[in-house]
């Protein structure tokens, strides 16, 4: 494998070196209710090359003005960005995958849209990249948000809201609904992306005592990512290593390794 490009290990300040791309069009509804018109939009995606972060902007057309526009307020709230070029990455294809299924054939307002990206943004930017500290006992990751606003992020806790009564939702319900739906469809994509790197990347004994995975959990709230670290390896009867037992704020749990995966940047 080359060498990455100076922008992607360069880290001045988040958003230093940014790529920008558009994913759409979202049609939006003009009003709430019954009788509205529907209009196009456009998300506007900021990645930061260094950090991974991800910044979103919704506009309402391809023209230069909106362009100009999204790109003020996103120097204003992240900046001021020296280095712009394009950039196609991970959280760019998760957008436009995921959005357009959890979406389905809801048509948000402006201000119901707004809402919606700024809470995948921060699912976004909660994606755990690498271990906060050498201390094999701390669990905490560092991601995205750590070089935005210095910590992890969180979200005020909310009933998980089932397929079963998704239709007679209320418009605010229906929102956290489609956060929540982002989530799970997220996770376990990001998941399986590290699955696939680290089979590509890695051989499956170098996952050892002392490594810091990320653990499949279906059930787990948004930006709560389930994490431990290995602290027995159990290999089979045929001296192959499938299952590890590892550790967790919840306690010590047992799981195959098709359900774990370490972190992208392992150390």
């Amino acid at each position: 494998m080359g060498h990455l490009p100076a922008e992607r290990t360069n880290l001045e300040f988040p958003f230093f070196d940014t790529g920008v791309d558009y994913v759409g069009p979202i049609m939006i509804a003009d009003r709430k209710g019954r009788g509205c018109k529907l209009t196009k939009t456009y998300i506007s995606v900021f990645v930061c090359l260094a950090t991974r972060a991800v910044h979103l902007e919704l506009v309402s057309d391809l023209t230069k003005e909106a362009f100009i526009s999204a790109l003020n307020r996103f120097m204003a709230r992240r900046a001021y960005t020296p280095h712009f070029g394009g950039l196609w990455e991970s959280a760019v294809k998760s957008i436009k995958y995921h959005l357009r299924r959890v979406l389905g054939l809801t048509h948000l307002t402006y201000d119901e849209m707004c809402t919606c990206l700024t809470q995948i943004e921060a699912i976004l930017n909660s994606r755990p990249l690498t271990p906060l500290s050498i201390d094999t006992s701390d669990l905490t990751p560092l991601t995205p948000a750590h070089f935005l606003i210095g910590r992890s992020l969180t979200f005020v806790p909310y009933p998980q809201i089932t397929e079963a009564n998704v239709t007679n939702l209320r418009r605010f319900k229906r929102i956290e609904y489609i956060k929540q739906h982002f989530w799970k469809r997220f996770s376990k994509e990001y998941i399986s992306c590290l699955q696939q790197k680290s089979k590509w990347c890695m051989q499956r004994g170098e996952l050892t005592n002392g490594t810091m995975v990320l653990i499949k959990d279906s059930h787990a709230p948004p930006l709560m990512w389930l994490l431990g670290r290995i602290v027995r390896i159990i290999p089979g009867t045929d001296g192959i290593a499938r299952v590890a037992d590892i550790q967790t704020k919840k306690g010590v749990i047992r799981r195959a390794f098709k359900t774990i995966c370490p972190l992208p940047i392992s150390s």
